[in-house]
C-alpha cells in the first residue's frame, strides 16, 4: 500500500457535504457534522479538507439576504482552515430570473458553474461524500 493512501490512514482526509434543503435546522446540523469533523482529525493531528456545496434551495445558505446560517459560516470560515463553502451558479442564475434581481452571495463563498457538477468531480478524486 502506498504511503498517504486513505487505507493507510496516512494523508489528508477529504470531505464533501451536500446541501441541497433550506431549513434553517438541517443547516445546523451540516455546519455541527462538519465542526465535529474537523475537531476530531485536528484532535488527531490528521490535515483535513472540508468542502460544504449547495445547490438549488440550499444556495440560501449562501444568500447574503436570506441565510439563517450567515453568523455561524463567517466565523467557521475564518477559525477552521481547511473549510470552504461553495456555491451553485446554475442554481443562482435561475434563481435571479425568477426573482428577477441579482442576488448576492457571502464572501465566505466561491461559486462553482454546478453544484451536483462539482460533487461528482470530488467524488472522483477519491472525496468522501456526506448527505446529511
Amino acid at each position: 500500500m502506498a504511503s498517504g493512501s486513505p487505507q493507510s490512514g496516512g494523508g489528508v482526509r477529504q470531505v464533501a457535504l451536500h446541501v441541497n434543503f433550506n431549513d434553517p435546522e438541517r443547516l445546523n446540523y451540516v455546519l455541527n457534522n462538519a465542526e465535529n469533523i474537523y475537531q476530531h482529525y485536528r484532535r488527531k493531528g490528521i490535515k483535513i479538507e472540508i468542502r460544504i456545496i449547495a445547490h438549488g434551495p440550499g444556495l440560501h445558505m449562501f444568500r447574503d439576504d436570506t441565510s439563517p446560517v450567515r453568523e455561524r459560516v463567517s466565523k467557521l470560515a475564518a477559525s477552521q482552515e481547511g473549510l470552504s463553502f461553495h456555491a451553485c451558479s446554475n442554481t443562482k442564475e435561475r434563481m435571479e430570473k425568477a426573482e428577477g434581481k441579482t442576488l448576492v452571495i457571502m464572501d465566505e463563498a466561491s461559486m462553482v458553474s454546478s453544484g451536483i457538477g462539482e460533487l461528482i468531480e470530488l467524488q472522483l478524486q477519491g472525496w468522501n461524500y456526506i448527505k446529511p
